[in-house]
């Protein structure tokens, strides 16, 4: 498999989906959804709703029937920038080379542009008429979950809280299997829960989630170190410089690196029920954990 022909090719599938479902810019009014599709293409990766393709391609072909919980994990994924990247969060300046929202359309529309990414999120999901309202709901629980107290927003308060403080390994762990692994989960088990997994292989595919989320935050950690600002988009050092818990931190660099390998090596070993099948999710897990942005 062409792993950058593959990337390239499933990006252009979101994006189209995604111009689709987001009000245009001329939409009245207007500032809104100029700030909205500012973020939203502001050249994102597309990761998330990657791995929900990925995850939904083991049962279907038929990737149409997962685009719309893809997109809705991408708004979500979006919002949670925009509000991090607040003065009142990390207080960053870029976000993948360009001017932050709140930079450019200033605080007030930034913090509405990812509350209306958020409520979006959630109306895409509901006009879902490709799956049956069974797998919607659970899809929506999910997401939710992912995204909420007991997920990405429980590890940013955690995060906030502990800056500047020691934190333990524990506290790491909590810290970022919930602020970023939390919602990889999510896209892994979705793609799982929309293609009709049974409950050994959403278990199975569950573990995959877990072992690439921590690993996908622990090389932030490491980039924020060793990182190029013009790879990366975005200054690098700034965790040191807000005193923020990272696994390099507590760990140091080496530790860091082999725990990443470990892993890596453990996504792949749950995936081994699947056979050839899961050849995109082993090639996607490779291409996570060696980024250099």
């Amino acid at each position: 498999m062409n792993m950058e022909k593959y990337l390239q090719e499933r990006k252009a599938m979101v994006d189209k989906a995604l111009h689709r479902l987001i009000p245009p810019e001329d939409a009245y009014p207007q500032m809104i959804h100029e700030s909205i599709r500012y973020s939203i293409f502001a050249g994102g990766k597309r990761l998330r709703p990657i791995l929900t393709l990925a995850a939904g391609e083991l049962y279907n072909q038929d990737l149409s029937r997962y685009l719309p919980a893809a997109c809705a994990l991408e708004m979500i994924h979006c919002y949670s920038l925009i509000h991090d990247d607040l003065p009142a969060m990390d207080d960053d300046d870029y976000r993948r080379g360009k001017l932050t929202n709140h930079k450019v359309y200033g605080e007030a529309m930034a913090v509405l542009a990812g509350d209306a990414l958020l409520t979006l999120a959630f109306e895409v999901l509901s006009r879902d008429s490709l799956n049956d309202s069974g797998a919607i709901i659970k899809v929506m629980q999910e997401i939710a979950a992912a995204s909420g107290t007991a997920g990405m927003i429980g590890g940013q308060v955690v995060d906030l809280l502990s800056e500047g403080n020691p934190v333990s390994a524990d506290t790491l762990n909590y810290i970022h299997s919930r602020k970023t692994g939390a919602l990889i989960r999510a896209s892994v088990r979705v793609g799982g829960i929309l293609g009709g997994a049974g409950e050994e292989e959403l278990k199975v595919l569950t573990r995959y989630g877990q072992c690439l989320g921590l690993a996908f935050q622990i090389i932030d950690d490491i980039l924020d170190i060793e990182g190029e600002e013009s790879k990366l988009g975005k200054k690098t050092g700034m965790d040191i410089q807000k005193r923020k818990a990272t696994y390099p931190g507590i760990h140091g660099i080496e530790p860091a690196r082999e725990k990443v390998k470990e892993l890596y090596h453990a996504s792949l070993s749950s995936l081994e029920i699947f056979e050839a099948r899961g050849e995109a999710l082993k090639i996607l897990a490779g291409f996570l954990v060696n980024r250099d942005y």
